[in-house]
């Protein structure tokens, strides 16, 4: 009987935080662990690497995300493990799970079989407390703001234009709309709000991004919490309450250290979504890990069309960090679905039928994801994560089709099964794909206008024959360009289950139009996102959630995570 992923993680015989920190090049005096096995990483760390040079910078992506899984996170880590196997310094750089989607569907986002993060319990339920500071100081704002309502409000804000929400880390749809203050008097002013999840929060996304303490402050500040009477937009700093916010995420600014199932390191931090955020860990955890190894393997959210294209566009272009290669992650079985097989995600049978022609069919979603990655200048190897009852002929298949629509390499990976040994051949293309020429360049000019950035990242990334807009999109767009915020990027939000807006079109859908039903604007991340289609920042919970197989033994274990 094969283990579960929890018992795997339970049995692994782990290295002692400060003997990994050691193992990787950094100082005692540079590491505060949080007990034996993770540990914060101070920010002076980098100051003394600073003159080393960079390793090369790996993005891991996928196809379109299906319930049937394509382990992107498995295949992140595998392949950390592999490179180390094949002899060189390896690092990977992880988002931080949050638990709305562990108690929702996924149960855990740490890896799976032999290639996972450990230790798996700590990562997924609380780590070391950053997803807290992020909603303490999120909604200390939020709190700032409603005080200063009922204090007399002497910036004249209006109080049915307000930006700012609360959030949470957990999945809550019943508190995507509600209404606060109710009476009115020493309740404060009654309007109405809402909750997104905490990975949604531009706080989040903030830190993530952030270079320093100085640079957190400047980007708080810059927030946009809402409206005057006259319309112009009131940003952060002026309720005074910035420092409060960055004295509560001191701590969270610093990278966390934990450790692979074979005693590599990985760095995780921050843990943005990618479907209504950047979807990418923080650019300080990117820049130590690239003065640590020769290669840095980080994984970005959901598809190329989400958390990649925000990856090189967003992130990048901040950061001046450039990516070598790309990875796409894909299975043939969730290929199967994408190409129209009628799959039932709780039936195995039905994903194990033998089934080249909805392969095949299927590669038109994997051919796109290829194409984003190209428009990027990257070299795109395809890693098919390889499951039992996977045919030679189904492999075969998507290697061809791989190849026949511009991968630099296409190679079937067995790491959940065998940890980095799975992974090798997958590792040496890689190291093959980075080492060759690369023109690494966003998708487009800052200087371009807000409808035209949104037009061509529908019409090159996604497929899509145009783009409408609701009058309230509308309306946000002018306020954009009264704010003078015209030359910041684009963070799309849409479903990350479809190349589309619309989660049901499997496949490659082409000459679609994209709805943006609305626009907000992150001043203070440095982008503004639009909203497309129905999605929603808060997510809300499946009939059966993850949280009801959780549970704690007798012995205080924790059971159930997956």
């Amino acid at each position: 009987m094969i283990p579960t992923d929890l018992e795997i993680a339970r049995h692994a015989k782990l290295t002692r935080i400060e003997s990994l920190a050691e193992s990787i090049g950094l100082r005692p005096e540079e590491v505060e662990p949080y007990g034996h096995y993770k540990a914060k990483i101070g920010l002076r760390a980098l100051e003394r690497l600073a003159g080393r040079p960079d390793g090369r910078y790996i993005c891991v992506t996928g196809i379109n995300p299906t319930p049937l899984g394509e382990g992107k996170t498995v295949v992140t880590i595998g392949l950390a493990q592999a490179l180390r196997r094949l002899g060189h310094r390896a690092l990977s750089t992880l988002r931080q799970p949050s638990m709305g989607p562990v108690f929702g569907v996924k149960g855990g986002a740490t890896g799976g079989g032999y290639s996972q993060v450990v230790p798996m319990e700590e990562i997924n339920l609380h780590f070391t407390g950053d997803f807290h500071a992020v909603a303490a100081a999120h909604n200390l704002l939020a709190a700032l703001i409603d005080n200063h309502l009922h204090q007399g409000n002497l910036l004249g804000l209006d109080p049915e234009s307000i930006l700012w929400r609360r959030t949470l880390d957990l999945n809550d749809r019943a508190l995507r709309r509600v209404r606060i203050a109710l009476g009115g008097g020493s309740s404060g002013v009654e309007r109405e709000t809402g909750f997104d999840i905490t990975a949604a929060s531009e706080v989040m996304a903030i830190l993530s991004l952030a270079e320093g303490a100085r640079d957190l402050k400047e980007r708080l500040g810059r927030i946009l919490v809402g409206l005057d009477r006259s319309g112009k937009g009131v940003p952060a700093s002026a309720l005074k309450g910035v420092g409060a916010m960055a004295a509560v995420l001191r701590d969270a600014m610093k990278p966390n250290l934990v450790q692979n199932l074979e005693g590599g390191g990985a760095l995780i931090h921050c843990g943005p979504f990618a479907n209504v955020a950047h979807g990418n860990n923080s650019i300080t955890a990117d820049r130590l890990a690239l003065k640590l190894a020769d290669y840095v393997v980080t994984e970005s959210g959901f598809g190329s069309e989400c958390g990649a294209e925000k990856l090189f566009d967003i992130k990048c272009r901040i950061s001046g960090i450039v990516p070598s290669a790309a990875v796409i992650v894909c299975s043939v079985r969730a290929l199967k679905l994408q190409g129209g097989a009628a799959i039932d995600a709780r039936d195995a049978s039905t994903w194990r039928k033998n089934d080249v022609a909805a392969v095949s069919r299927g590669c038109a979603n994997l051919a796109k994801h290829i194409e984003n990655v190209r428009l990027f200048g990257l070299p795109p190897v395809v890693a098919i994560n390889r499951f039992d009852g996977d045919s030679p002929a189904e492999i075969q298949e998507v290697v061809t089709r791989a190849r026949e629509a511009g991968a630099f390499a296409a190679v079937p990976a067995e790491v959940w099964k065998h940890g980095g040994a799975g992974g090798q051949e997958l590792a040496e293309a890689v190291v093959r794909a980075a080492s060759s020429p690369g023109s690494f360049h966003p998708l487009y000019p800052l200087d371009l206008g807000i409808e035209q950035k949104i037009e061509t990242i529908a019409r090159k990334v996604y497929g899509a024959g145009g783009v409408s807009y609701s009058d309230a999109a509308r309306a946000r767009l002018d306020f954009c360009r009264r704010e003078g915020l015209e030359r910041l990027p684009i963070c799309m939000a849409k479903t990350p289950l479809s190349l589309s807006h619309d989660p049901k079109l499997k496949g490659r859908p082409e000459g679609f139009v994209l709805p943006v039903t609305d626009v907000r604007v992150a001043a203070g991340a440095g982008y503004i996102y639009p909203l497309a289609g129905s999605i929603m920042t808060m997510p809300g919970l499946p009939p059966t959630p993850a949280a009801n197989r959780m549970d704690l033994d007798d012995e205080g274990r924790i059971v159930g995570l997956s």
